[in-house]
């Protein structure tokens, strides 16, 4: 099985956390999410993303670095004037340490990417108004 394949299964076996003001909701890859949909749509989003610092490369970090790196993601999504939300990834196995992470309404795909790259992530969660998240790769992983 190529890496890609490996952590392409990883990341469907991952429920997606987000905590909005609406309410949360566990997202997976591939799967609507009628309740998500709505809320877009209520504030006229076009699109979100899903994106961590945690654990870079797929390889686990130092909790203490993981919560660092996270807090700077978070600044530098607030400099560039998006408004970010908890979220948190929780895979099912559950041997894999939860991730902090923030949910992203109204982000370009490409500047999502170029900010999971910044943070050394391979992939992102990003949907469209239609609340589907699917994964959108860094980079070509073989």
């Amino acid at each position: 099985m190529t890496k890609r394949a490996e952590l392409e299964n990883a990341y469907r076996a991952t429920s997606y956390r987000v905590f909005l003001p609406a309410g949360s909701f566990e997202l997976r890859i591939d799967a609507a999410c009628p309740a998500l949909a709505e809320w877009l749509a209520g504030r006229g989003e076009t699109g979100f993303a899903i994106i961590t610092a945690c654990n870079p490369g797929g390889e686990k970090a130092d909790p203490g670095r993981n919560a660092e790196r996270q807090s700077a993601l978070e600044c530098d999504l607030l400099e560039g004037n998006y408004e970010p939300y908890a979220a948190e990834n929780v895979a099912d196995s559950g041997d894999w340490p939860v991730e902090e992470s923030c949910f992203v309404p109204d982000i370009a795909l490409e500047d999502a990417l170029a900010l999971a790259e910044d943070y050394g992530q391979n992939a992102i969660v990003w949907g469209g108004a239609d609340g589907i998240p699917r994964l959108a790769w860094t980079e070509d992983i073989e």
